[in-house]
């Protein structure tokens, strides 16, 4: 029997993931337009009639979503007028969350005993599980994993993109360095200390002979955090809660 703070909890949940739909909706043809870039920067004076043939332009759209289909299909890029390379990390993505959404998009008809979806485009597919949502909410699981699988693909179409990762300042001191350096870094659930002096006092742990190392609290280990830096634990959870919220207040 589901209680009130149950049907809440799902309710908050289904309003996440429109907000995770609502981002992916807005980045995905981003992520399609840099799918081929074009050769010449936007930045750069454009060449004179005199200076000899026009330079081949990038891909428009169409091309680009045909070389799309076409390595999808047979893992080849169409021949054209441009020599503008694939990049592949963002056709990789791509075709993961187009998959993604497409199995989705399944699952959510399958397990509310809908009949099979028709075939569609990526945005029509999230618009239809986006509808879906009332009809899921008495369905808890099914509420949580489509809020967890939008959340994931909109996180790595982000991460392409090229935009920063979500940073959040907590309260209390580094428990090693004594820096109030602590940031909890959302996607990643986890509470880092930011300080590149900071050391530890275990002789195996890497911050002796890596630079780059950041001493990382999970989420296993936040109530002794909490304790050991004089922060609050309220706070340090509410901090590191990867929601849409606070993506699209970015």
């Amino acid at each position: 029997m589901t209680t009130r703070a149950d049907n809440e909890k799902t309710e908050k949940t289904a309003r996440d993931a429109v907000l995770w739909i609502e981002l992916l909706l807005k980045q995905f043809p981003e992520l399609l337009g840099e799918l081929a870039p074009a050769h010449r920067s936007p930045s750069a004076p454009p060449s004179s009639d005199s200076a000899g043939p026009p330079a081949p332009r990038g891909r428009s759209r169409a091309e680009r979503e045909e070389a799309l289909r076409a390595e999808q299909l047979h893992g080849l890029t169409p021949s054209g007028p441009t020599t503008a390379p694939l990049r592949l990390h963002v056709s990789d993505a791509i075709r993961d969350i187009t998959d993604g959404v497409v199995e989705l998009d399944e699952a959510v008809h399958d397990r509310l005993r809908l009949p099979r979806p028709r075939r569609a485009q990526v945005a029509e597919r999230l618009l239809r599980i986006a509808s879906l949502l009332g009809q899921a909410a008495g369905d808890a699981l099914l509420t949580v994993h489509i809020r967890d699988e939008v959340r994931r693909m909109a996180r790595r179409c982000t991460r392409v993109l090229g935009a920063a990762e979500p940073v959040v300042r907590v309260r209390g001191r580094c428990p090693w360095c004594d820096s109030v350096s602590l940031r909890a870094f959302p996607a990643r659930r986890a509470v880092l200390c930011v300080n590149p002096a900071c050391r530890c006092a275990d002789l195996e742990c890497d911050c002796r002979t890596d630079p780059a190392h950041r001493h990382a609290w999970s989420e296993g280990a936040w109530v002794r955090l909490a304790a050991e830096s004089g922060g609050d634990l309220t706070e340090l959870t509410g901090s590191t809660a990867d929601t849409a919220e606070r993506e699209v207040r970015r």
